[in-house]
């Protein structure tokens, strides 16, 4: 599942629930920040542990990756997705988050061969969620006005 759409409109609210949903459903989930993810998978390139933690990514039920697209990935970073993708593509379920509709996504990667590899098997294979709305940010800024009370200001 590919949950896309501007900043602040609940699309890494609605990837937790899924996830939650699917660990009461007795399921083994994993959330990252792709970010995240990509750099404890690149050190494992320094540490030989990089099949391990490979492993570790594919065998579970639902891989969750939030921000997905926030900035492009290295050659390295999208070769070691590339894996990833390739391992889990039918196995397990994956839903990425993302502020950039997918098709802005193939820029991302260095290497176009990788990039259509990679969206082939994520874009094609999956189901389309565009989240759209205004922010629930700015509500929550210091500063910022506060909905009214409903409790017409009565207290006990």
């Amino acid at each position: 599942m590919i949950l896309y759409g501007p900043v602040g409109v609940g699309k890494t609210h609605l990837a937790q629930a899924l996830g939650h949903l699917a660990c009461r459903r007795g399921h083994s989930v994993t959330f990252a920040k792709t970010a995240r993810l990509l750099a404890e998978l690149a050190g494992g390139h320094a540490d030989h542990t990089w099949e391990q933690r490979l492993r570790k990514l594919v065998r579970v039920d639902l891989l969750i990756l939030d921000d997905f697209g926030l900035r492009e990935v290295t050659a390295q970073q999208g070769d070691d997705f590339f894996e990833l993708v390739s391992e889990r593509h039918k196995q397990g379920s994956m839903v990425l988050t993302s502020n950039r509709t997918p098709t802005h996504w193939y820029g991302l990667f260095p290497n176009p061969v990788v990039a259509e590899g990679v969206l082939d098997r994520l874009v094609n294979c999956a189901h389309h969620v565009r989240m759209e709305g205004r922010s629930y940010r700015p509500n929550k800024r210091p500063g910022a006005p506060q909905p009214a009370s409903t409790t017409g200001g009565a207290t006990r």
